[in-house]
């Protein structure tokens, strides 16, 4: 598998019950379906194979939307009509250049640090940020908050770049728990400094408009490092992402 800057390493191939790998049909260790209802994660990383960029934006878009149009074949809808027709299209150019745009590198966000001349020492916290990011499982939408915090260690970045950031990693099929670790260990890497927090807070259509059905759900998750895994900088910064609720 392969490692491509912004990504860590994938997990192995599980080992299957007749010695093989992942091509094979039962396996000793993974039920996809209970990983999926359970929305477990394999990996602190995306998984990708090593070929993932070898076609074009153009080339992938052509082939999502020859096979979304076998799906909706599949399902019976008439292709025909005027509201259907342009479907398969506008899916693949969602998939490839909205929803799913942060799977390629390139579209990164290009990160400048400042140095903290007003020599602020206290966390700096953005809340409330917009996340709109989709299951791995299931291709639902995750629709929620996250909310940002870190203490300088000499270098500043921009606000509105934690923002892209936490798009940028959530624009990707995700388990809410990678997400969360994938935009502290970026933020962590640009400000040099352990001392980040991100907290999660987002409802999952998987769980609301499937299976269980329940719509009053929502799920929480948090990465602490340096100083915030103090409890009085822990409590300081969920104090905070409390106010004006």
């Amino acid at each position: 598998m392969m490692k491509v800057k912004g990504f860590v390493k994938t997990s192995q191939p599980s080992q299957l019950v007749n010695g093989g790998t992942n091509g094979s049909s039962v396996s000793n260790f993974v039920d996809h379906d209970i990983i999926g209802d359970n929305h477990v994660a394999t990996s602190v990383d995306t998984p990708l194979r090593d070929d993932a960029f070898m076609k074009s934006d153009e080339q992938k878009m052509a082939v999502i939307e020859d096979k979304f149009r076998d799906i909706m074949n599949a399902l019976g809808l008439d292709l025909n009509d005027d509201s259907l027709k342009g479907t398969p299209g506008r899916v693949a150019k969602m998939y490839v250049k909205e929803i799913f745009n942060g799977l390629h590198p390139e579209n990164k966000p290009k990160i400048s640090v400042f140095e903290n001349k007003f020599q602020y020492g206290e966390m700096l916290v953005e809340k409330n940020i917009n996340l709109n990011s989709t299951c791995e499982h299931h291709f639902l939408p995750i629709v929620g908050k996250a909310h940002v915090a870190y203490v300088s260690s000499g270098q500043v970045i921009g606000l509105s770049k934690i923002n892209r950031i936490v798009d940028y990693f959530a624009r990707r099929p995700q388990v809410q728990e990678r997400l969360t670790v994938q935009i502290a260990s970026e933020l962590k890497r640009i400000l040099k400094t352990d001392d980040v927090a991100v907290l999660i807070d987002a409802k999952h259509m998987c769980v609301s408009s499937r299976g269980i059905e329940d719509e009053s759900s929502s799920t929480v998750t948090a990465e602490y490092g340096g100083i915030f895994k103090q409890q009085d900088r822990k409590d300081e910064f969920l104090k905070y992402i409390s106010l004006g609720k």
